[in-house]
């Protein structure tokens, strides 16, 4: 899914009354620390921006072990487990992260990096639908249209009384 889209699912999802830059960080986390640094690297050595997705085989070694790291709930649950022992309130907004994964797997292709939700303990991966086929893409942008517009209305219905 774009990392847009899962920022969005963030921020409706988990965080619509507190911390919503928060939400709409770990929402994006995985593609962020993956993908986000490989287009900062391009950017800073000159390469510059290219839209689309990269050819698999001019994608740096270390693409796909930030990517495997970051989309596997093995890592995401701990880490958000001990937070919620200290903030909870913050662990709340990080279960965009989790969402994250819970999105990408089932709509990435193994042709082009499928989510590794056990990595390290496990290589599973299906061969999901891509996102970019117009039947995830459309009920994405309707669902994200339907719960954007919900969480609108509370708010200005919490403000109005």
């Amino acid at each position: 899914m774009d990392t847009f889209s899962h920022a969005l699912w963030g921020y409706g999802l988990f965080g619509w009354r507190r911390h919503a830059w928060l939400a709409l960080l770990f929402g994006a986390l995985p593609d962020l620390c993956s993908f986000g640094a490989y287009l900062a690297m391009r950017i800073f050595d000159g390469s510059g921006y290219q839209p689309g997705p990269p050819p698999i085989g001019s994608l740096p070694h270390w693409l796909f072990i930030s990517y495997d790291i970051w989309h596997s709930f093995v890592i995401c649950v701990p880490v958000i487990w001990l937070v919620s022992l200290w903030r909870r309130d913050i662990a709340f907004a990080m279960l965009g992260w989790p969402f994250h994964i819970l999105l990408d797997f089932p709509f990435h292709t193994l042709r082009y990096f499928p989510t590794p939700i056990f990595w390290p303990l496990s290589d599973f991966v299906i061969d999901g639908i891509p996102w970019s086929s117009p039947q995830v893409w459309l009920p994405n942008v309707a669902g994200l249209a339907v719960l954007l517009v919900y969480r609108y209305r509370q708010k200005k219905r919490a403000l109005t009384t």
